[in-house]
């Protein structure tokens, strides 16, 4: 039992030593990204991109309704096979516009990652460097909610310094 007790005293003697250097510091990227001077830019492109795709798809929509209305109108006088012709065009169409919501989807998440991928790096450079600079062992993002308590003494807010670093207010 004592030879067991040294080795995990032995054990963690190392870590203990470590935590007490480490300068620790935490940050909000949810705040810093929400101030970059580029996402206004960002939103304008997606809101573009956004409003062309409901224009496309509405056409599409029109389209259904007017073969809608003259399948309802025609329904009573036409022959069978007009009437199954008509019903194919209208189950085409609804295929087509399922196809082009799942592809406008695709499409819209693919440009917003575009886009944000060079601020999202921006940060990470800027919270790099801070890290450097300041000598911190460990800056935790409180955004990503895996942080559950945060001692008011001993962590540092790296938030206005990062922000300082990317020159934001």
């Amino acid at each position: 039992m004592t030879k067991k007790l040294i080795i995990l005293l032995l054990a963690i003697a190392p870590i203990a030593a470590v935590a007490q250097n480490a300068k620790l510091a935490h940050i909000n990227t949810q705040e810093i990204f929400s101030l970059m001077p580029e996402l206004p830019g960002i939103e304008t492109q997606l809101n573009t991109q956004q409003e062309e795709i409901t224009k496309n798809g509405q056409a599409i929509v029109d389209e259904f309704n007017k073969k809608a209305e003259e399948f309802q109108k025609t329904a009573t006088t036409a022959s069978e096979a007009v009437k199954a012709d008509q019903q194919k065009q209208l189950d085409q169409l609804q295929e087509r516009y399922q196809m082009f919501l799942q592809n406008s989807q695709k499409t819209m998440e693919e440009l917003r990652q575009k886009l944000l991928a060079p601020v999202q790096q921006k940060i990470a450079n800027a919270i790099k460097a801070v890290g450097d600079e300041k000598g911190y062992t460990y800056i935790f993002d409180l955004a990503a909610g895996n942080l559950v308590y945060v001692a008011t003494t001993g962590a540092e807010d790296a938030t206005p310094l990062v922000k300082t670093k990317l020159g934001i207010k």
